[in-house]
């Protein structure tokens, strides 16, 4: 993306319609026999998951850079997301590196190399994640690394055993929060881009969006039972205020807080914000709102496995947003790990078989080099994607059982 402003006006167009593509794609999916969606993928069993797994986790310790760190601003194309050098590119190299380090700590995989990988990474991570900032007054990028940075730190809290070490990440997940906390919207919750209003402003008040505030949320919610970090009340009911601006009566959300105006535009429908609900679904529910039932997490499970191929549809597309319902490539991953966020908030004897089918969706999605991409970001959507699918494939292994 070269101009998010011409970004902005793509979402926010009430009158285009996506309903020609949509009866493409059913057409096409018909002729080939498979309904859009409803694949048939080979089972998943727990030998296949710790193969896949342990791929997965070979492409992260062959893929991580020497200073330990995933990821970095090379593999350009031309059509590259609006990214202020060189602050973008610290954002995004944390927010990779946080994935693809909680994925190889989930993975529980003991071999010497898995564990070098992890120290290299950990010690990146304390060095590294103190600095991160926005990019400029257009960008908070940042919020993805300090998101995705505070929930490796929860882990490599958990993983250690000596208290003077263990204090350090204590502190660092503590510094992670209130970093955040800097760049609350004027209008509650998170956003990344802060270029729509042609206001330069210390605090962003620009576009919160409902998923973002979701994911920095639950991050922060897992610190808090882990590690017992402090959390601001004020920043909290604002913030879920916020996400719930950006509900529908059916528990689908809108892309952004300004996209509350345009409810039924085709990203902010069901199919639109099927990788949204499951994220902003979870959030709420663990923070208390006791609107979203147990039934609402089943409907949007269901839905989330029925409608998978509506998310797929848009990966490795290299523009956002050209896929059916608005539907980006890099909503793929995100989406299918929240799917686990949510489900692991239902009771336990439901678990098994929705990890089994998540599960048979994420080993048909491997690469033969053993990642899993959606979106190509510069060179971070292996690491990030990697990450995402490793932590969502831990949770299905655990659920079903070694």
């Amino acid at each position: 993306m070269k101009n998010p402003g011409s970004r902005r006006r793509r979402l926010q167009s009430p009158g285009e319609t996506t309903a020609p593509r949509f009866l493409i794609t059913v057409l096409v999916s018909s002729v080939l026999g498979m309904a859009v969606g409803t694949a048939e993928n080979a089972p998943a069993t727990p030998a296949a998951i710790g193969a896949a797994i342990r791929r997965g986790v070979d492409f992260l310790v062959a893929k991580q850079n020497p200073n330990g760190s995933w990821g970095g601003p090379t593999r350009t194309k031309d059509l590259n997301i609006y990214a202020p050098l060189p602050g973008a590119h610290h954002a995004f190299r944390a927010g990779a590196s946080g994935l693809a380090l909680a994925g190889l700590i989930d993975a529980a995989d003991q071999r010497p190399e898995v564990s070098a990988a992890i120290d290299k990474a950990a010690a990146w991570t304390a060095a590294e994640l103190p600095k991160l900032r926005r990019a400029d007054q257009t960008t908070t990028y940042n919020i993805w690394g300090h998101a995705y940075g505070l929930r490796a730190v929860t882990r490599l809290y958990q993983r250690e055993g000596r208290p003077a070490e263990k204090a350090a990440w204590a502190r660092l997940a503590q510094d992670q929060i209130d970093l955040a906390n800097r760049y609350e919207e004027i209008n509650g919750g998170w956003g990344y881009l802060d270029v729509f209003d042609g206001l330069t402003t210390d605090k962003p008040s620009g576009m919160p969006t409902s998923f973002t505030t979701a994911t920095l949320l639950l991050a922060m919610a897992e610190a808090r039972r882990s590690i017992g970090v402090k959390l601001d009340d004020r920043i909290l009911t604002r913030s879920i205020a916020s996400i719930n601006h950006q509900r529908s009566p059916d528990f689908s959300y809108t892309y952004s807080f300004d996209h509350r105006m345009h409810p039924r535009i085709d990203i902010n429908r069901p199919a639109g914000s099927l990788a949204r609900s499951q994220a902003c679904n979870a959030c709420l529910r663990v923070f208390g709102e006791k609107a979203v039932t147990d039934q609402v997490l089943t409907t949007w499970a269901d839905r989330f496995l029925a409608r998978e191929g509506f998310l797929s549809n848009g990966r490795k597309r290299p523009i956002p947003h050209e896929s059916q319902f608005r539907i980006s490539g890099y909503f793929y991953f995100y989406g299918t790990y929240y799917f686990t966020e949510s489900v692991r908030l239902l009771p336990p004897e439901t678990h098994s078989s929705y990890a089994r089918r998540l599960a048979a969706i994420l080993l048909d999605r491997q690469e033969k080099d053993g990642s899993w991409w959606d979106y190509p970001l510069y060179d971070y959507h292996q690491p990030y994607g990697t990450g995402y699918a490793l932590m969502a494939l831990a949770w299905c292994r655990d659920a079903i059982g070694r």
